[in-house]
């Protein structure tokens, strides 16, 4: 059975992205920094945090707070700035992580593009110490939206028929029932909705390079697509008091390791 995600594509797409990523940072930066707001809603005191492929933004963030920090990432491009030790992943099915060690694992938008989502979280929640803390923010259904459906109506205009092109986004009640299939006491997931605004339609898709978010659908079409498929798409895309609005609806997990 051929796998939902290519975990290759995954690693050359976030290496490829390394090289080039300092237009996007802040937008990343911004919604790592969201997600470890939410620690201060406890007041459980962290000492060892596992940075899961927050792409060397995320680090820096959990080590201003004092905490002892190892970064996780799938390219070791992402791991040359770690300010603590580095893990890389290799194997998506095994990542290799020393069990019970860490007291927090933080995971922004890292995970959705693992074929195995399940036991991505049985991975991660076997690494953490007994009542640890995990606490990660995945891309729900919605995302992207009004770009998927410009690039499906734009090629089937174009040739008749339709490849996928962007990723399919699980809904939050999918998530939430993931996390208690995991073994995650208490687990929770909330919807956080933001809306990202761009200067044009190729900035969207410049950001989404940047960012290391390219097609990575097993499933994706290997041809050459028609020059003129993503004018017309892009050119079908909303556009609001001059700006292109794109939606962003964040799952917010969080589960702690049995005690």
């Amino acid at each position: 059975m051929l796998p939902l995600f290519d975990f290759d594509a995954l690693t050359k797409h976030r290496a490829r992205a390394a090289r080039g990523f300092a237009a996007i940072a802040p937008v990343l930066e911004d919604l790592s920094a969201r997600l470890i707001e939410r620690l201060d809603d406890t007041s459980r005191h962290f000492e060892d945090a596992l940075d899961f492929g927050g792409r060397g933004l995320t680090a820096p963030l959990l080590a201003a707070r004092g905490l002892r920090v190892t970064s996780a990432e799938f390219t070791p491009a992402w791991l040359e700035n770690a300010p603590g030790p580095a893990h890389l992943i290799t194997n998506p099915a095994d990542f290799a992580l020393p069990p019970a060690a860490f007291d927090l694992i933080i995971a922004p938008l890292s995970l959705h593009w693992l074929d195995d989502l399940p036991g991505a979280l049985i991975q991660l929640r076997r690494a953490l110490r007994p009542d640890g803390l995990f606490l990660a923010s995945v891309p729900l259904l919605g995302t992207l939206q009004p770009l998927r459906e410009a690039l499906l109506e734009a090629e089937e205009t174009l040739t008749g028929r339709v490849s996928p092109r962007v990723s399919p986004y699980p809904e939050l009640r999918d998530v939430a029932g993931l996390l208690q299939r995991a073994g995650f006491a208490l687990p929770v997931a909330d919807l956080e909705e933001i809306t990202l605004s761009y200067r044009t339609p190729l900035t969207l898709l410049h950001g989404l390079r940047q960012a290391g978010e390219t097609n990575a659908l097993s499933a994706r079409a290997r041809l050459t697509p028609p020059r003129a498929l993503f004018p017309l798409a892009l050119s079908r895309l909303p556009v609001r008091e001059g700006r292109v609005p794109m939606p962003l609806k964040l799952g917010i997990l969080t589960g702690w390791a049995p005690s």
